[in-house]
Parts: C-alpha cells; structure tokens; sequence
C-alpha cells in the first residue's frame, strides 16, 4: 500500500500491526481518511475489512470520500439523482468524462460530469470517459442541456476513435473503431455507414433536451442498447468486438452542454 500523507500512514499502520483485530467502527472511522486506492488493498486484507468497507455504501468511509472528491454541484443537484448511495458517486465520478481525452474545442465542466463544447466552427468534437470496458455489464445515463445542432451522437469507441474532425459530421460512428446513435435523425452509425433508424417504430420520438438517455453496454452479448426513461427501446449495435469500449459522445452546436454519469450494472426487468 501506497503511504502517501495521512491517508498513506494510516494504511500502513493498519496493515504493519494489529488493525484487522479493531473493532468495525474504528476501522470504519480509519477508513474515512484513506484514498480509493489503498481502499482496495485494504477490503483484500480480510473478510472484515472486506465487509467493513463493502457492507454499507452510505458508510462514512464512502461519504468522506465522496465529500473529498466529487464537487459540491456534483453532490448538491440532480446530476447523480439517480445514483443512491455515495460509494455510486465516487464510482460515477471515477468514471466520468476524462479531461484527457477529448477534443481540444471541449472542457470538463467544474462538476466533474458535464462536457462543455466552445463555439468552434466547422469542428466536430468528442470526448470519452476515463474508464473502458472489455468485460460484463455497464449502464450510464447521457443527455442534452443545450441544442443538438445537427449532429449529436452518443455511444462508444475504442480508444483509437478520433475525437475531433473538420466540419459539422456524425463523428461517433464515423470508423470501424465507434459506434453511435445520433439523436438528431435517430440513425445508427458505425463504420461510417448508417445501420437503420432507431428505435425500430413508426413515428419514433425525436430527442428532447434534459431527457436522460440510459446506454446499456453487455460485454458477455457483445451487444449495446438504449432506454429512454422506463423504457427499453432495443438492442442498437450486435456483434461488438472483444475490446476496451469507452462511453463517448460527440457534438456540433457551439456551448452546448452534455453530461453522462455511470451507473453501474444494469438492472434486468
């Protein structure tokens, strides 16, 4: 374990004497000082850690974390209303947008979660999350807070999918290496063909601004598909390869806005 600060020298201590025979709410008051990472090496120390740690995601071990990392917009609004439990905050903002890896035209608001594009011309700009996938089941939730434009895709790509081009274009969806719905048109785009309209129905609804879409993203299927509030619209993309896929929108209307948050695995039924 990493001894870095009072975090760091707190682990150490726990793990270098007779820490795993305190009593759980001392653990617990210990654990509330220490960072994500030595989090982890601390639930593989024993079952009690483990459960200590893992038994109660509003413990104050999950709350003084989430207070030190997410910021008070984060925590005071709706951003994660529909992440209950704040060890879910902590993962969801682990899992937001990086500030990395995305356009040059676009910035990581201060909340953590939302994407604000500046008014470029003729640029098309994206952004994907710091965390991929190449196994099991993940769900997050995307919308608008501004216009569309004419273009305005959400889904995934690889981590060799351009995130920036020339011109007002469905850059999601562009290559063989993203995959994307724009909600503009309701097309499926992959490989820089559309694959369809979606959802498959007559008279599909178009796009409303702040209405939260939920990505559904099955690793075991290879398949990802979409929910529009309680309802599951279907299976979008089948057949996705075995690779790392990172949740990733892209966007055209200048100083629009786009926030995604994960969610963790899906819920069935």
């Amino acid at each position: 374990m990493a001894a870095g600060g009072a975090g760091g020298g707190a682990g150490a201590a726990l793990t270098g004497g007779a820490g795993w025979r305190l009593p759980g709410r001392v653990l617990e008051l210990v654990f509330s000082y220490l960072e994500l990472r030595e989090l982890r090496s601390c639930a593989l120390v024993c079952k009690l850690w483990h459960r200590v740690l893992h038994g109660d995601e509003n413990s104050e071990v999950w709350r003084s974390l989430a207070a030190r990392c997410l910021a008070e917009e984060a925590l005071r609004t709706d951003i994660l209303c529909n992440v209950p439990t704040y060890k879910g905050k902590v993962r969801a903002f682990h899992h937001a947008f990086s500030t990395n890896d995305c356009s040059r035209n676009v910035y990581i608001k201060k909340n953590g979660f939302t994407l604000h594009r500046n008014p470029i011309a003729q640029s098309t700009d994206g952004a994907r999350t710091k965390i991929g996938f190449s196994e099991g089941r993940h769900a997050w939730e995307v919308w608008w807070e501004g216009p569309l434009g004419t273009v305005a895709v959400i889904g995934i790509a690889t981590k060799r999918a351009a995130m920036q081009c020339q011109g007002y274009v469905a850059l999601l969806g562009s290559d063989d290496q993203s995959w994307g719905w724009n909600l503009v048109d309701n097309n499926l785009l992959h490989n820089g063909e559309v694959n369809g309209s979606f959802p498959q129905c007559n008279n599909a609804p178009k796009y409303q601004i702040g209405e939260r879409i939920r990505v559904i993203l099955d690793m075991e299927d290879k398949t990802l598909a979409f929910e529009r509030g309680y309802e599951f619209l279907g299976v979008a993309f089948r057949g996705l390869p075995k690779v790392c896929l990172y949740p990733a929108v892209s966007a055209v209307y200048g100083n629009t806005e786009v926030t995604l948050v994960y969610l963790g695995k899906p819920l069935d039924g």
